[in-house]
């Protein structure tokens, strides 16, 4: 299979500057932080237009040139990416928003943007040799990263909380993954999965401590700007725990930037958390660098529930460098979220796409949105994936039952 046209150039750690190769396996610096991929952004700028991407295949691969993949006989895919960018007239009317949108990510295989992740990750996994992946997760990653990798034949190990929606236990399942439930937070399945890389030599999967997850999550700000006509919103609010995605899609946008393929001001980033799980807010509204350790997290927007982000630090530089904002809403106003987004839009949002939602209603009353802005909310997976989050009790009919008009 040929080779493809990757302007990868190395890796690059971000706190300490270290350089790595690409062609190699490489997971945290030698400092402990999160590595970075560079692309020759350079010869990408003198070699490519945004024209020649006009043309392609409407998925995330129709990027390539910005993705680490360099042999097309290593890309493991089922379709994702290009999932619609959705005006949300009805909700924007409600709000006093004027240009108000979602990216439904709920769209992608396996229903929820963490396909992307998976998608970029396995394959570069597959490039690199690995045999054996390991991870933990709060469910939807490890549900992505098993049925990716069983598409690409690989064994993976999925480490998860007890109380993670069931519908992503069945997915790991189904999907040939050894999956192993813990009583304790994600946290905890993190420690695990660290001393098994440390034992077997598994490739560790988790949250930033491999590069490439992260190229897979910025397709969504690639995508947003070609679907504005490369153009950029005032706002893009994203739900957050671990943080790859908004870490991912400001990275987006700054390599658009450098390519001079977009122009003007960078969309000003929110970060929303549940108040029962707002390290991030907390660090942000003191004025930090870093969080700290959220002692009893818990939250029904199971996929926010992440007491410490390793790349907390990178999620802040997007909200400080941008003027961007984060916010912590409480489980009541995402659970209300949801279904008021369902009933006035017909999108069935998971909780932490609620959570977005609910925090754009706040931001708006408080005026830190302004009317005139263009919004985009990102949906990061679909609401039928947890079953649970809120019970109904229909009314039951008799047979004979005649339906009156109110």
């Amino acid at each position: 299979m040929p080779d493809l046209k990757s302007y990868i150039d190395h890796l690059y750690c971000p706190k300490c500057n270290s350089i790595y190769p690409h062609e190699a396996v490489a997971h945290l610096c030698e400092c402990g932080s999160p590595l970075l991929a560079a692309y020759d952004l350079a010869r990408a700028k003198a070699e490519l237009n945004k024209a020649d991407i006009a043309g392609r295949k409407e998925d995330l691969w129709r990027y390539g040139e910005l993705l680490p993949v360099l042999k097309e006989e290593n890309i493991v895919s089922l379709g994702e990416g290009f999932t619609p960018l959705l005006p949300l007239q009805r909700s924007g009317e409600q709000l006093g928003v004027a240009k108000f949108f979602v990216k439904d990510e709920g769209l992608l295989p396996t229903g929820t943007f963490k396909a992307r992740g998976a998608a970029v990750g396995v394959s570069k996994a597959k490039e690199l040799g690995a045999g054996t992946l390991i991870m933990p997760t709060n469910g939807n990653a490890g549900a992505a990263w098993a049925l990716y990798g069983a598409r690409a034949g690989l064994s993976v190990k999925i480490v998860m909380p007890e109380d993670a929606p069931k519908i992503t236990r069945s997915e790991c399942l189904y999907g040939g993954a050894d999956l192993y439930l813990v009583k304790g937070l994600i946290s905890d399945c993190g420690k695990i999965a660290a001393r098994a890389v440390a034992g077997h030599g598994w490739y560790d999967a988790s949250t930033l401590k491999e590069p490439y997850r992260i190229e897979g999550k910025k397709t969504i700000g690639l995508e947003i700007a070609e679907q504005l006509g490369w153009n950029t919103p005032d706002v893009i609010m994203y739900p957050t725990g671990g943080g790859v995605g908004i870490i991912g899609i400001y990275k987006a946008f700054r390599e658009l930037r450098e390519l001079g393929w977009i122009a003007g001001e960078m969309p000003r980033f929110v970060a929303v958390q549940a108040q029962n799980c707002a390290p991030i807010v907390k660090a942000f509204n003191e004025g930090k660098n870093v969080s700290e350790f959220w002692p009893d997290s818990s939250t029904v927007a199971f996929g926010i529930n992440v007491p410490k982000a390793l790349g907390d630090f990178l999620v802040l530089e997007a909200l400080y460098e941008t003027g961007g904002t984060a916010v912590a809403v409480s489980d009541d106003e995402i659970v209300s979220g949801q279904s008021e987004l369902c009933a006035r839009e017909g999108l069935f949002a998971c909780p932490e796409g609620a959570a977005v939602y609910a925090a754009a209603g706040r931001l708006r009353k408080d005026g830190w949105i302004r009317e005139d802005d263009s919004v985009v909310m990102i949906n990061t997976g679909a609401g039928i994936k947890y079953p649970d989050v809120r019970s109904f009790t229909p009314p039951y009919l008799p047979l004979d039952a005649e339906l009156q008009t109110p």
